[in-house]
């Protein structure tokens, strides 16, 4: 299963995911919450999504290096400040909380498997062929930030 490793961007991986929870939620009964509260769990979410994702793109243009996930070789700097000294990977991040608020909104309990699908395949085909790339270009630098930094929170 290597031939998937970077070949799925992860904005469509979350695309094709968030599609799968909305058509899986017509059939099975959604969980009795009222929409107030769903409405307002899912924006928090989301809204905390946005602010982690927009903070890392912003990260990576100002240290001007890629944010291409298929080209981690191309990568000009290790990106370590901001949001990057709590999350390795803050922009994978942003899109688990996007599918955790549509899960919330939708609020459809077997969504959560396919937020852990989520979770699972970016952790397989792109995070750990990342991390091979970015261990070979920055070495012991960025071994040195693995071992301080958790992968996702």
């Amino acid at each position: 299963m290597g031939w998937l490793e970077l070949k799925i961007p992860p904005p469509v991986v979350a695309l094709l995911l968030g599609l799968l929870m909305w058509l899986a939620s017509s059939l099975v009964a959604p969980v009795e919450v009222p929409f107030g509260y769903r409405a307002g769990v899912a924006a928090v979410l989301a809204c905390v999504g946005v602010a982690v994702g927009l903070a890392s793109i912003f990260q990576f243009l100002r240290a001007r290096t890629t944010i291409n996930p298929s080209r981690p070789g191309a990568t000009s700097s290790l990106v370590t400040g901001g949001v990057f000294r709590f999350s390795r990977n803050p922009m994978y991040l942003s899109l688990l909380l996007y599918l955790a608020a549509w899960a919330v909104y939708l609020s459809y309990w077997l969504a959560v498997i396919l937020v852990t699908v989520f979770v699972i395949y970016i952790n397989r085909f792109q995070i750990k062929p990342e991390e091979r790339a970015l261990c070979s270009l920055f070495g012991p630098e960025y071994t040195s930030y693995k071992a301080r930094v958790r992968r996702w929170l």
